[in-house]
């Protein structure tokens, strides 16, 4: 086995794995990943997907990608063939990790690693990042079947206090929606994960790859909404929606200023992308939170979300 440079190759070389990645999201996730693997095999065609590529007798059966984001570097994918032949899947898993790692943490002004690693388990490919001095933030992937719970939860949901009003998503809101996001998260634990959170830059960047690349599925301004002050027309809340297969809707947001978070706000977003997704046929909701959000998470059970996995975010700070 050996470990190449990413660049090396084409997308010729690594559409037969990705075919076997998109199988995988498919039938552990319900997600569909062929908009991702399309945008990866773009970024390989161009020869400029940094990452490495595990290969044996000539064919790719495992990969791992990274992207720099100014002087951060994400890591953006690790996805390792499980009928790879005589190889120990974990261990090709840690040192394509441990390559990108290193280069990560070499390359000339990066200050901050970031990671979140949605299709393995917690604990699966953690020792990597831990020895290499990571911090380890486990989240919660969550599912919520509509046709189960959405028509008793949102039937017996009482209406929100007169002084709010929700409102479908607007591009108008780009900037007042980011600098939600960036109050919202000041001081929070996700704010630790993702430092886009913590300046209104950051937010304004988060904003922009939810709505115009499929990273976490295609954008879906129908089930995105907004809740105002009525009085001041202050943007209070938002959640936001993309569609990661025909039938599941994944909200990528949903937060709530502090001062307002005992008014039912957020469980009113949620209800009403609910009712929207619900209206157009669709079987499931997903989302992820940081497993240190108890008081999320308790809304997210009540309401009928069941966790499906725990998986890892790890963040370097040099």
């Amino acid at each position: 086995m050996e470990i190449l440079d990413l660049r090396h190759f084409s997308s010729l070389d690594l559409r037969p794995l990705l075919e076997d990645e998109i199988a995988m999201w498919e039938r552990q996730l319900a997600w569909d990943y062929k908009t991702s693997a399309e945008m990866i095999l773009r970024y390989m065609d161009a020869k400029i997907l940094p990452g490495y590529a595990a290969i044996d007798r000539g064919s790719i059966f495992g990969y791992s990608f990274f992207v720099y984001e100014q002087s951060k570097g994400v890591i953006g994918d690790l996805f390792v063939r499980e009928s790879a032949r005589i190889f120990d899947r974990r261990q090709v898993e840690e040192r394509l990790l441990t390559h990108v790692i290193e280069t990560l943490q070499q390359s000339p002004g990066i200050h901050r690693i970031e990671a979140q690693l949605l299709a393995h388990h917690t604990g699966e490919v953690a020792r990597p990042f831990l020895q290499q001095g990571f911090s380890r933030h486990p989240r919660v992937f969550m599912n919520f079947d509509i046709g189960k719970h959405a028509q008793s939860w949102t039937a017996n949901l009482p209406p929100i206090p007169t002084q709010f009003e929700i409102y479908p998503w607007s591009e108008h809101e780009y900037q007042s929606a980011a600098a939600l996001i960036t109050a919202a998260y000041r001081g929070h634990v996700d704010s630790d994960i993702n430092d886009q959170y913590r300046t209104l830059a950051g937010s304004q960047r988060f904003l922009n790859n939810i709505v115009r690349f499929p990273g976490c599925g295609t954008f879906d301004a129908q089930a995105s909404f907004v809740v105002f002050q009525r009085r001041t027309h202050t943007l209070v809340g938002v959640i936001l929606c993309s569609l990661v297969r025909p039938d599941v809707g994944h909200i990528t947001q949903v937060c709530i200023l502090p001062e307002y978070r005992s008014a039912g706000l957020g469980e009113a977003l949620l209800a009403a992308s609910t009712r929207n997704l619900r209206a157009r046929g669709f079987h499931f909701i997903s989302l992820t939170v940081t497993e240190a959000n108890n008081r999320a998470i308790a809304l997210y059970k009540r309401i009928g979300f069941e966790s499906a996995r725990v998986f890892d975010a790890f963040v370097w700070e040099g």
